[in-house]
């Protein structure tokens, strides 16, 4: 079946309300067969066939132009050149003279009353067009609720509220609308980092071409002070790459042939040429756009229960405002005009805006920041969820540790030098992906140990290997090996203890019958290791834990000299898993950080999965909750601390816009709540919660 989805990205579409009516309209276009609007990326995904120009059609209400997410889009107009601003404007200066005909010759005066009037016509068009058209069809957003309040303060007489009303409505709209725009800023800036052309050279011919047109394969040329337009391998010249665009790291990195490079990074001081590994929408800057704009348009659970409570809150202000308004007349004789006229004030006031806006604004705005520093939050639930962690596990290697194990120890237990025991070593370790048998090959190669060839490799699972050198049969492996293979002396047992203390991996050297000598390996901790374990027990985590295959003394050494919790060793991957599972169930909240591929299943099994190095390995962006782009912790407490921000912030603006309506229609009761009072309410607590959720751009590191 032929997929018929097209994206679109949007301009000029002000508040989510109208995000929710644009997104019924289209899918009242008859050919349409679903629509998924993304309010947070400015984006549109239409199932169906739909031309632009009905697109447009049914964002005319809102003035949203639709063009293909491909296409550039053209630049917004600035904020005092837009139509709706400037019908503002011009309506403030028949305001003012209103005001003066007021008091010159009086409120009743026609003179007055058509200044008014021309100030609510002007200034109004565009609300009442949409507003009497919500109207006929009994939709009651904010416009229809203007709109009814307007004409109404006409109808009694408050020619002066309704014009000041209509002004500052247009204001409020315009604030939200630049406002909201500003928490978009960070994704805007993304899609900016990658250039849109790219020198290559294709055969003898050097060309500039749009990056649409470079195919895997091309030779890009970089010249110094550049920006990469691709993704691609370095195959000639060297230099040093600014990669804070995509990982957060602010010194940069260098780069040879062999070396991945990233489009949206810097090219320093030298020339690169660079094979171009990937096309330009499935380079890594183009998944972190996508993946930061999926996450924007998922709902938190705090934005879920928002949705669910203005769903309900709407239609009973609107039975508040009648009873407010035909009660009082009606049963106690009282004024008609005065209680219709409150009646109209609590419409205005009970607007659900700023409640609407309270949390997508604010989990918008920490994405966008996040990924700019590097960190990629891939939905509004796994931004709430790492803002209430309370444990912290680790995976060790190539996470708390540098991942490079080298050899720290090599000790003769026999006749045999210490030359021969890493010669042999080598001679079975060529054969093996473990990433300690490359420590001993690399340690072979520095010390120039002499070169011997081993025959009939065999491994022997989780605990060695064995092969033929010379004569011999030869075994090298954990000291569990050769307590299988022979009677390990007490002074070797004593030797190997000593070393696991101090956090190294002992291998013996032997053949069947005697032991040979060791060689202890160690992983190297990553510097910033014990800084980032003290940030997070400052940040209030109240466990953090290590999680490693290796053995005990080892484990416990290395949590020594972090500050670990807790240390857990001897595991293998269900373990892990199964710790995890273990971990939730006392505690709730656990995040899991690891590499994002052997870790798979326990990053899957925490309430937030945190996977290192997201830049380069698909792995780790499609498994993790949260990605670190560099591989380093340095961003972990920034991310938990950036979380607890927004959780706070969420929570003070539902708080606020509520105590602010309450406050707002108790003024009914002495009868203080004027027309103006109560847009006054409404714009300023939009303004507040927005301006609130702003805060989370100045989050520091």
């Amino acid at each position: 079946m032929e997929d018929n989805r097209n994206v679109y990205r949007l301009q000029g579409l002000s508040c989510a309300n109208c995000a929710a009516k644009f997104e019924k309209n289209i899918r009242a276009i008859e050919t349409v067969e679903d629509v998924q609007l993304n309010f947070g990326a400015m984006k549109v995904t239409v199932q169906g066939d739909a031309s632009i120009e009905q697109l447009e059609k049914a964002g005319a209400f809102d003035g949203i132009k639709v063009y293909p997410e491909r296409e550039r889009m053209k630049k917004p107009e600035p904020f005092w050149k837009k139509r709706e601003n400037v019908a503002a404007m011009i309506s403030l200066v028949f305001i003012i003279a209103g005001y003066l005909s007021y008091f010159q010759v009086g409120e009743k005066s026609p003179v007055t009353i058509g200044l008014f009037g021309l100030a609510i016509l002007i200034g109004g068009f565009d609300l009442f067009k949409v507003g009497l058209q919500n109207l006929t069809k009994l939709e009651f957003d904010m416009k229809t609720l203007m709109t009814v309040a307007v004409i109404g303060a006409a109808l009694i007489g408050e020619w002066a509220e309704g014009a000041v009303v209509v002004f500052l409505f247009a204001v409020s709209e315009a604030l939200e609308a630049y406002s909201i725009d500003k928490a978009r800023q960070s994704i805007k800036t993304l899609m900016e980092i990658a250039p849109n052309r790219a020198t290559v050279r294709r055969g003898t011919e050097v060309m500039e071409i749009d990056v649409e047109d470079v195919r895997i394969g091309d030779i890009m040329l970089i010249k110094p002070g550049q920006k990469l337009a691709m993704d691609g391998e370095v195959i000639q010249g060297q230099s040093s790459v600014n990669q804070a665009a995509i990982t957060g790291e602010s010194i940069p990195v260098h780069k040879s042939a062999g070396d991945e490079v990233f489009a949206g990074t810097l090219n320093e001081e030298g020339a690169l040429e660079v094979r171009v590994t990937k096309r330009s929408e499935d380079t890594t800057i183009a998944k972190i756009i996508h993946l930061v704009e999926e996450a924007q348009a998922e709902r938190a659970p705090s934005q879920q229960f928002v949705d669910k409570f203005a769903k309900y809150y709407t239609p009973a202000i609107m039975v508040v405002a009648l009873l407010v308004a035909v009660v009082p007349p009606l049963l106690f004789g009282a004024s008609w005009s005065e209680w219709v006229y409150s009646g109209l004030a609590v419409l205005v006031v009970g607007c659900p805006c700023a409640l609407v806006i309270s949390t997508p604004v604010a989990i918008v705005t920490a994405i966008g920041n996040a990924a700019r520093k590097g960190v990629l939050i891939k939905g509004g639930i796994h931004l709430e969820e790492t803002g209430k962690l309370k444990v912290v596990a680790f995976d060790k290697t190539g996470t708390l540790t540098e991942g490079k194990p080298v050899v720290t120890d090599v000790v003769s237990l026999s006749d045999m030098d210490t030359g021969k025991i890493l010669a042999v070593s080598r001679a079975i370790e060529s054969y093996s992906q473990h990433p300690l048998a490359s420590a001993i090959v690399r340690k072979a190669e520095e010390t120039g140990a002499g070169s011997v060839q081993a025959a009939d490799f065999q491994s022997i699972t989780g605990k060695g290997a064995k092969a033929s050198v010379g004569n011999d049969v030869y075994y090298i492996g954990s000291p569990i090996l050769f307590d299988e293979l022979l009677s390990v002396p007490d002074r070797v047992s004593r030797q190997v203890k000593d070393l696991q203390k101090q956090g190294k991996t002992v291998m013996l050297l032997g053949t069947g019958q005697e032991i040979k000598g060791l060689v202890a390996v160690a992983d190297q901790l990553r510097k910033s290791s014990a800084s980032i374990i003290q940030k997070l027990h400052k940040l209030g985590i109240e466990k953090t834990v290590m999680l490693t295959g290796d053995n005990e003394a080892t484990g416990r050494a290395i949590g020594r000299q972090l500050g670990l919790s807790e240390t857990r060793a001897e595991l293998l991957p269900e373990d892990k898993l199964n710790y995890i599972r273990t971990l939730r169930g006392q505690s709730g909240n656990v995040a899991m950080v690891g590499d994002g591929v052997n870790d798979a299943p326990a990053l899957a099994a925490a309430t937030v999965g945190i996977a290192m190095g997201g830049a380069g390995t698909d792995a780790a962006l499609e498994t993790a909750d949260v990605a670190l782009m560099a591989d380093d912790l340095e961003k972990l407490p920034y991310t938990i601390a950036l979380s607890r921000k927004t959780l706070a912030i969420i929570k003070q603006n539902i708080s606020f816009a509520i105590l602010v309506k309450i406050a707002a229609l108790l003024l009914v009761v002495p009868g203080w709540l004027t027309l103006w009072l109560a847009i006054f309410a409404d714009m300023g607590a939009t303004l507040i919660v927005v301006a609130n959720s702003l805060r989370l751009l100045r989050t520091k590191e």
